[in-house]
């Protein structure tokens, strides 16, 4: 007879076989710990919000930008943020943040990003829902599109 648990549940979703001795980038060949490792979101977040900070600054020095302005204009520091990527990622594997927090972007295989993949990346990550949903290795959605992996670089 067919039981509940051989067809799963919607709510539990499909099994997983995940080793309990494996660890994010384990899969990847990476290093459970140090340079080299996998970005924890301990590093992640404040990167981020340094990079929206400088975004923002830019805008506002540069651009015209102010905060509580309607139009389009709201729309400036998102603008600086995605060019910043495309063009920091894409040269140096890194934005300030990044930089600042000692965190890199490569390639699953450890080479140098590329102009290539940082469109790509940036481009999925404009659409902010693949920053949000990642994979055991800890690679959001616009990782995996670009191929790369935010890595640990002290």
């Amino acid at each position: 007879m067919i039981d509940r648990r051989d067809i799963g549940s919607w709510l539990s979703g499909p099994p997983v076989d995940v080793d309990p001795d494996t660890y994010p980038g384990d899969r990847l060949g990476l290093p459970e710990d140090g340079p080299g490792s996998v970005a924890p979101f301990t590093r992640r977040v404040p990167a981020l919000l340094v990079d929206g900070v400088v975004c923002q600054l830019i805008a506002m020095a540069f651009l015209g930008y102010r905060q509580g302005a309607g139009g389009l204009g709201v729309f400036l520091p998102t603008l600086v943020f995605l060019l910043m990527h495309v063009l920091m990622v894409g040269t140096g594997g890194y934005t300030i943040g990044h930089r600042l927090l000692g965190l890199r972007v490569v390639r699953v295989d450890g080479g140098w990003a590329g102009p290539v993949a940082a469109l790509v990346r940036t481009l999925a990550l404009a659409v902010l829902v693949p920053g949000l949903i990642y994979d055991r290795d800890q690679r959001g959605l616009h990782d995996r599109f670009a191929g790369t992996v935010l890595v640990r670089t002290r």
